[in-house]
């Protein structure tokens, strides 16, 4: 996941938060507001079966969507896909 977090830097991509989001479960997530297009991004990456596809729907703990590693607990998350019209969209 490390490639996907430096290319949505590199794209510009601005970054809202990185840190320790949600306490013991997680080491480093880092939210980029744009929406990712999960299953392409999947297929270009050929992410290995341990990082999981990440889609929250519960609009009191954060809406998001992203991939987290089940190995090291770290992620990157985008936004929702119903909350991105407007944003860019990286596939």
């Amino acid at each position: 996941m490390t490639n996907l977090d430096t290319e949505l830097k590199d794209k510009g991509i601005k970054e809202t938060f990185r840190g320790q989001a949600w306490g013991e479960n997680c080491r480093e997530w880092v939210y980029y507001d744009c929406v990712l297009s999960l299953e392409k991004i999947k297929r270009r990456y050929s992410f290995p079966d341990f990082v999981k596809t990440h889609l929250n729907d519960d609009n009191k703990s954060g809406m998001e969507a992203g991939f987290y590693c089940d190995i090291c607990k770290d992620a990157v998350m985008g936004l929702h896909p119903h909350f991105g019209q407007g944003k860019v969209h990286i596939d």
